[in-house]
């Protein structure tokens, strides 16, 4: 058996390297390397840079390059790899080898597969992998590249590859996807002498101000997106929660927004409630600080009998 298996090697490269044959293989292959990038450039790029939505010239410009390299290389392969068919079992063997050695490419086009098919996300996208996180703005068959998103959610400038198959190792977040908004919080932090219900009673009015021009209310899209995905029905109106810090009185705004739009609607939001609390003569922000507290002077058992020894004398 290992015998003619040798012999049927043996056949292989004798039929490709033959002198009766090569002049025309290397001919065909010399013509297609030709023809192939002067159709792509000359008749193809043209057509496809006369689309006007980038997405989809981006789109068709990477399905005719999927297609012109696969055309090229099954041509070429065909002019060269004629015989092969007959050690089918050896290359099975090759294969596997290669398959062990190439495990992180395999593993990329894998998962390029996977996000074509699956589409976890597209071009355009927001999403979070791992500790990366942007704007998907390129797809290909070993990485996809992200517009990297910093501070206050927006664009870095820096782009960063991350190859396909991590999609298999890490959470994916995508922040387009099924409902497409996201809830923001934004802290808000008073002195305990502030008039805290009063500064919370103002925070609720700006936040109802805010939510009525931004279009917060995303009870449609809620319901779309309940339809694919196990979501529970849960209030979507802005609300203020009160916690106490060691500081003073912190008074969180909790509300929906796109993800694009989080830091200037922060900014806006953020830019009202000063100018209401500067009106404000009992309202402080707070911020850390040390203080020394006198219990027999400030304590409550001082002011309980201050205030007996008043009621006595009156």
């Amino acid at each position: 058996m290992i015998k003619d298996i040798i012999n049927n090697i043996g056949n292989m490269f004798a039929s490709v390297y033959d002198t009766s044959h090569i002049k025309a293989k290397i001919l065909g292959t010399l013509i297609a390397l030709i023809i192939f990038p002067i159709i792509k450039k000359f008749i193809l790029s043209p057509i496809i840079n006369n689309i006007k939505n980038p997405e989809k010239r981006y789109n068709w410009n990477k399905v005719v390059s999927y297609v012109f390299y696969f055309l090229l290389f099954f041509i070429v392969g065909s002019f060269w790899f004629e015989g092969f068919e007959s050690i089918a079992t050896f290359l099975g063997l090759v294969a596997g080898g290669v398959a062990i050695a190439l495990k992180d490419p395999l593993s990329n086009i894998a998962g390029w597969l996977h996000i074509i098919t699956r589409a976890p996300f597209k071009i355009g996208d927001r999403i979070q992998l791992g500790e990366y996180a942007g704007d998907v703005v390129d797809i290909t068959f070993s990485n996809f590249t992200i517009m990297e998103m910093g501070d206050g959610d927006q664009n870095t400038g820096r782009l960063i590859h991350i190859p396909n198959g991590q999609i298999f190792i890490n959470s994916l977040a995508n922040y387009e996807k099924g409902f497409h908004f996201i809830w923001n919080e934004i802290p808000v932090l008073v002195t305990f002498e502030s008039n805290w219900e009063k500064a919370k009673m103002l925070l609720q009015g700006v936040i109802k101000i805010k939510s009525e021009k931004y279009h917060f209310n995303a009870n449609d899209m809620m319901k779309k997106a309940s339809k694919k995905f196990m979501i529970r029905k849960t209030s979507l109106e802005p609300s203020v929660y009160t916690s106490v810090k060691d500081s003073g009185v912190e008074l969180t705004i909790r509300h929906l927004c796109k993800p694009r739009d989080k830091r200037d609607i922060q900014e806006d939001i953020w830019e009202t409630i000063l100018k209401e609390f500067k009106k404000e003569i009992d309202i402080d922000f707070a911020y850390p600080t040390v203080r020394r507290f006198m219990n027999k002077e400030e304590g409550k058992s001082t002011m309980i009998e201050e205030k007996y020894v008043s009621n006595n004398k009156s």
